[in-house]
């Protein structure tokens, strides 16, 4: 959406708009190169900057395959201390591949997960890692067009759809919009519960998809919490105080969550993929102590969560909880959608 002191940024975003628009045509007439792999590459991506579910979107699809097949990620590895190539093992932490990628490490510790800058140098090396890899799913990497994904999922957020965006930097659109044309599966994510059946097929009309193009949507589910150190399971009660320790894109449906299920709330809120250090540290024990309510509780996401845990001697006698999220799709389509994924993976010779 356009705020409106953005407008005044219209002109950059024209300019900006013209450069991709080459970039773009540049791929589709090969004089930039994609290279495609004879191997079931997912990516995962959006046009837009910011949350619009991206790394539950990653987990759903591991959560999916992992037991079918031998299943790897690849991910940039954003605001993490190392560059170049790393496939992450028991040593790994977040500051050598970033917090996403370690989330999933963490989460899924029989999947493959790598982080390399240059996805088209990642693949390969990768495969050598891990020869008996067979299928692939890239984090972020629908702009990447150096590596043609045989499988494209894009992702759009329900309160601020791709179709009503602008390009940066008057909106959030960090790609053209008729970019969405290269993906086979185009997702609404973030959708409120009650979305009725009429409000789905004005969306789909909006976006105009292809015939060769799926649409789905979905909603967040929100898990119960479970503590960031001893892993025990929580329930959040109406009578609790929470401080919340947020640094993610888009905190709106958090905030939509608590506010629907507790009385009230503080929220500390940092910038999305924040690195936390001893200054936030204390200023997270001070305005929980703050807190007069016995009955209160330290909250934060997975990926800030996967952050904190190196201050597990501060932090561990703290009733210091994670809420974990996941997509839900809607419509009763969740098998339609995993018989996609499915079948474009059958597609390819997998027997490595």
């Amino acid at each position: 959406m356009l705020k409106s002191f953005r407008y005044l940024l219209l002109p950059l975003s024209f300019l900006f708009g013209i450069i991709l628009w080459i970039r773009n045509k540049l791929f589709d007439k090969n004089y930039l190169k994609s290279s495609s792999f004879n191997f079931p590459i997912i990516c995962i991506g959006n046009l837009a900057v910011g949350g619009t579910g991206k790394t539950p979107m990653v987990e759903y699809l591991l959560r999916f395959l992992k037991n079918e097949y031998a299943t790897a990620t690849i991910s940039r590895g954003y605001k993490r201390k190392t560059k170049g190539y790393g496939l992450a093992n028991e040593n790994t932490t977040a500051l050598d591949i970033g917090d996403e990628p370690m989330q999933f490490h963490l989460k899924f510790p029989d999947v493959s997960v790598a982080v390399g800058e240059e996805r088209l140098e990642a693949i390969p090396q990768l495969l050598h890692d891990r020869p008996k890899t067979q299928v692939i799913i890239l984090d972020d990497a629908f702009q990447h067009r150096q590596v043609n994904a045989g499988l494209n999922i894009l992702l759009t957020d329900y309160t601020n759809l791709y179709t009503r965006d602008f390009l940066l930097p008057a909106g959030d659109l960090r790609d053209i919009k008729k970019s969405a044309a290269r993906a086979q599966i185009i997702i609404v994510t973030k959708c409120k519960h009650n979305l009725s059946k009429e409000e789905r097929d004005l969306i789909v009309q909006e976006l105009k998809p292809a015939s060769h193009q799926q649409v789905f949507f979905t909603e967040i589910l929100y898990n119960n919490p479970y503590h960031l150190f001893t892993k025990k399971e929580t329930t959040i009660s109406h009578s609790e105080d929470i401080l919340l320790v947020c640094g993610i894109a888009n905190p709106k449906p958090l905030n939509d969550f608590l506010t629907a299920h507790v009385l009230t709330y503080d929220m500390l809120r940092y910038p999305d993929h924040h690195i936390f250090d001893s200054r936030d540290l204390a200023e997270i024990k001070k305005q929980f102590n703050k807190i007069t309510c016995s009955n209160k509780i330290i909250l934060t996401t997975e990926k800030d969560g996967v952050r904190l845990k190196k201050f597990e001697n501060e932090l561990k006698e703290l009733p210091i909880y994670v809420l974990p999220i996941q997509h839900s799709f809607m419509f009763n389509e969740a098998e339609t959608f995993c018989d996609s994924v499915s079948g474009f993976i059958a597609s390819f010779d997998s027997g490595r």
